[in-house]
């Protein structure tokens, strides 16, 4: 019988050096499935997460950064470029520089984009001194010095709709700042307004009682089932709808999430499905092969995943995804699955932490499974999410060791 299958290392080419990136070529250097080259056009790799902390003056900007070279697992290639477009039937990637890279094996790991020019008016007024976010590296060094200093007016925050990249993460600085002005005794000459595309705060329940629990408790007027639609910098206007509601609100702050999607040229090269609008690698969100080229492979938030996404959620789909990759590799049908297990931990304090895992059908899913009450707000949560993980972040998952 005729084997096809390669004989010599196979060549696999990672697009993406961020979480999902690094944590998947980590894992696959480790299981010594071929040689790995990991495609990233930034020289600085940034622990998203710790932007929250940052924005909400609980952490210093320098401790989320780190050069890109000291961050890539020893023994992967990191190639310095930016993808163009990626021709699946020939299985090559085609770079911004005019090159090209063949692949045995692809994994897009290109995260999301933050589509600020969706929102109008939105770019100007982040680039004014009082527009601020913590889903930019730059904005969130911007917002602790912000945020520490308000002493009255209005503070608008906002959170984006869905799919975004843990978009509930916008909530963090809005807790934190909050807990600050209270410890000042400034909190009450300042109006806090949460703008959240949703009816409730996250989705689920239990969740959701205790992020309410807090928002009552800091005086915080929300705007349920809004959007942000438009912003005018010179103003200091902004204004907010549903449907054909709008409401204009005026700001001496805001802190802004964008609009997300995926790089447009995923769906630029066919590997999105032709119904999602977003532009999502189109996998199968268990084994996260793709649906239509086998050799094609996604995870984090570039992958239709079918559950929230989140940096906390990479983990174990990077563990199914090796596990898989290793198996067609081998000649066998892909069987890991992943259950959409994905987690967000709010800082609701200064100090104390709501930490919400589910799966993505919406079930708690807690690390410790007897703990069934582990995402009620606790001192512990806070040093897990405060201290803890940025050491596993930085020592472990990228190295593909946790």
């Amino acid at each position: 019988m005729n084997d096809s299958r390669p004989t010599s290392p196979a060549h696999i080419v990672v697009i993406g050096g961020g979480n999902a990136g690094l944590s998947v070529a980590g894992r696959l250097h480790r299981a010594r499935v071929g040689e790995i080259t990991v495609i990233e056009p930034r020289e600085q790799h940034v622990f998203a997460p710790l932007q929250s902390h940052i924005a909400g003056d609980s952490a210093r900007a320098s401790e989320a950064v780190r050069r890109q070279a000291d961050v890539t697992p020893a023994g992967v290639r990191w190639l310095r470029d930016e993808v163009f477009t990626v021709d699946a039937e020939a299985q090559r990637v085609h770079l911004v520089s005019g090159e090209h890279l063949d692949y045995d094996q692809l994994v897009v790991c290109a995260g999301m984009r933050m589509a600020w020019e969706q929102v109008p008016g939105l770019p100007d007024a982040m680039a004014a001194p009082t527009g601020i976010s913590n889903y930019d590296f730059d904005l969130a060094a911007k917002a602790s010095p912000v945020l520490r200093d308000v002493r009255s007016g209005t503070v608008v925050f906002t959170q984006p709709p869905e799919p975004a990249s843990c978009g509930a993460a916008a909530q963090k600085p809005m807790y934190l700042a909050c807990d600050w002005w209270r410890s000042i005794g400034v909190r009450d000459d300042i109006r806090v307004v949460f703008v959240c595309p949703d009816p409730v705060p996250f989705g689920i329940p239990a969740i959701d009682r205790e992020l309410q629990r807090k928002l009552d408790e800091y005086g915080i007027e929300v705007r349920y089932s809004r959007e942000l639609r438009s912003v005018d910098a010179g103003s200091h206007r902004l204004v907010i709808g549903h449907g054909d509601a709008e409401e204009t609100l005026s700001y001496d702050v805001l802190h802004a999430v964008p609009p997300q999607r995926a790089p447009e040229w995923i769906a630029g090269s066919g590997l999105s499905a032709s119904d999602d609008p977003h532009g999502f690698v189109d996998v199968d969100p268990e084994t996260f092969q793709h649906a239509r080229h086998p050799e094609v492979w996604s995870v984090g938030d570039a992958a239709a995943s079918a559950t929230r996404r989140s940096g906390g959620a990479i983990r174990q789909q990077a563990k199914a995804l090796v596990k898989n990759m290793k198996a067609v590799l081998a000649g066998r049908p892909p069987t890991a699955t992943y259950n959409g297990y994905s987690v967000v931990p709010f800082t609701v304090s200064r100090g104390t932490v709501v930490f919400a895992e589910f799966d993505r059908r919406g079930r708690l899913q807690p690390t410790i499974p007897f703990w069934r009450s582990l995402y009620r707000e606790r001192r512990l949560s806070w040093i897990a999410d405060r201290r803890v993980l940025p050491w596993v972040y930085w020592h472990l998952i990228l190295r593909g060791l946790a």
